[in-house]
C-alpha cells in the first residue's frame, strides 16, 4: 500500500501549509480573544479562492476536485495553525458535498459556485437539536407544504458558522406519522431567508474564532424547490454524510495535536534543567514517544478512510475509527506538550493552552467518541453475522 500522497495531493498540501503559515497563523491568538472577525472573513475568502472550499467539488460547479485525502491533508495543514479557520473550512466542504450528492441539478449549479468561489463565505449544517444531539433522528423542527411553498419551523441548536453563513442545509420533520427517523427530509435555505433567525452566539472553551449558534425558523417559507433529495429520505442522507465529516474532524484534531508536540518537542531540545536538555531525560523521551506513535496510527487511520470514501467504498467504520483514535490521541498529546512546557504552558503567552481547549470538542462534535465506539461495535458485528 502506497502512503505517500500524489504529485496534486502534495501539491494542495504546500498551498495550505503556506496559506496557514502566511495568513491563518498569525491571526489564530487574536481569534482566540474574540478579536480579529474581519479578518478571518478575509482568510475564507482566500481559501475559497484557492479552492479549499469545493475540494470533492466536481470542476463543473466551481470545484476543485481534488478528492477526500487532499481534503484530509489541507484540514491538517489548516488547523496546526488556526482550528476555528478549519472547522470553517471543514463544515463548508461537508455542506457542499450534501448539496452535490443529493441536489437537484438546478440547485448545484446554483448554490455550488457560489461556496466555492467564496460568495458565501461560509454553509452551514443543520442538524443538531436541544433534544436531538447523538439522536439526530428525534429531531422536532417542522416542514409543511403551504400552497407551493415549504415552511419551516423550529430550532437547531450549536450551528458552527451560522453568524456568516450564506446557505444553510437543514433538516426537518416533515412527515411526523412515520416511523422515528423516516419522516425527515433536507432543505436549502439562503442566509436572508425571512423567519431564519440567528439566535445567541455560544460563548465556548475554544475554538472561539468560530462562530458557534443557535438557528431559528419561525414561520420560514422556502420555495418547494428548497427541497433536497427525495422526500421523507433526509435522515439517510444526513447519516451518511456525518461519516465523511468526521473524516474532516478526525484530520483537524491530528492537526492540532501535531502542532502541539512540534512546539513541545522543539521545546525540550532547548530548556535545560540539571545541567542538560529536558530531551535527554528518559520520562521526557519515553512521553514524546508513545504521543507520537499515536499520533502516526491516526494519521494512518484518517488515510485508511479517506481513501475508502475517493474510491466510493463503505467508510463508516472506518471513519469512526479515525474519528474516535485521532481526537482521544490529541486529547493526549495536547495536555503532553501542555506539561512539557511546564509552567509556561499554562501561560497565554504561548499558544499550548489554545491547543488543549482547541482539541477538547473534537471528541464531542459530529458524534461524540461514546457514538464512534457504537458505531465501531455494530459495524463490526454485522460482519461476524
Amino acid at each position: 500500500m502506497d502512503f505517500d500522497p500524489t504529485e496534486e495531493q502534495a501539491l494542495i498540501a504546500e498551498t495550505a501549509r503556506r496559506i496557514a503559515e502566511d495568513r491563518v497563523a498569525p491571526l489564530a491568538a487574536a481569534l482566540d480573544r474574540g478579536e480579529g472577525r474581519a479578518d478571518f472573513l478575509a482568510n475564507l475568502k482566500v481559501l475559497a479562492e484557492t479552492g479549499f472550499m469545493g475540494l470533492n467539488v466536481r470542476a463543473e460547479y466551481g470545484g476543485t476536485e481534488a478528492g477526500t485525502v487532499a481534503f484530509a491533508l489541507a484540514i491538517q495543514e489548516l488547523a496546526k495553525a488556526c482550528a476555528s479557520t478549519a472547522v470553517t473550512t471543514s463544515v463548508t466542504n461537508m455542506a457542499a458535498e450534501v448539496i452535490q450528492a443529493v441536489g437537484s441539478e438546478e440547485q448545484r449549479r446554483d448554490y455550488l459556485p457560489r461556496i466555492c468561489d467564496g460568495t458565501y463565505p461560509a454553509a452551514a449544517f443543520c442538524l443538531t437539536e436541544t433534544g436531538a444531539g447523538s439522536d439526530p433522528s428525534g429531531m422536532t423542527t417542522r416542514a409543511r407544504m403551504d400552497g407551493n411553498a415549504w415552511v419551516l419551523d423550529g430550532a437547531k441548536l450549536y450551528i458552527s458558522s451560522a453568524a456568516y453563513a450564506g446557505i444553510f442545509v437543514v433538516w426537518a420533520v416533515t412527515d411526523p406519522e412515520a416511523p422515528k427517523g423516516k419522516g425527515i427530509s433536507c432543505f436549502l435555505v439562503e442566509a436572508g431567508t425571512p423567519g431564519l433567525v440567528i439566535g445567541k452566539t455560544e460563548t465556548k472553551m475554544g475554538q472561539t474564532g468560530s462562530a458557534t449558534s443557535e438557528v431559528l425558523f419561525e414561520s420560514c417559507r422556502v420555495p418547494a424547490s428548497a427541497l433536497m433529495g427525495r422526500l421523507h429520505d433526509g435522515f439517510r442522507v444526513a447519516v451518511g454524510e456525518l461519516a465523511g465529516g468526521r473524516i474532516g474532524v478526525a484530520s483537524l484534531a491530528l492537526g492540532i495535536a501535531r502542532a502541539a508536540m512540534d512546539a513541545a518537542e522543539r521545546h525540550v531540545k532547548e530548556r535545560r534543567q540539571f545541567d542538560r536538555p529536558i530531551a535527554d531525560m528518559q520520562g521526557v523521551q519515553w512521553l514524546i514517544a508513545d504521543r507520537e506513535t499515536e499520533l502516526e496510527a491516526a494519521r494512518l487511520l484518517i488515510l485508511q478512510a479517506a481513501t475508502l470514501k475517493e474510491q466510493g467504498r463503505p467508510f463508516a467504520r472506518e471513519a469512526s475509527m479515525a474519528k474516535l483514535y485521532a481526537t482521544e490521541a490529541a486529547q493526549r498529546a495536547t495536555y503532553t506538550a501542555l506539561q512539557l512546557h511546564g509552567g509556561a504552558g499554562y501561560i497565554r503567552d504561548l499558544p499550548l493552552e489554545r491547543y488543549a481547549r482547541d482539541a477538547r470538542i473534537t471528541t464531542i462534535y459530529e458524534g461524540t467518541s461514546e457514538i464512534q465506539r457504537l458505531i465501531i461495535a455494530r459495524e463490526v458485528l454485522k460482519a461476524v453475522g
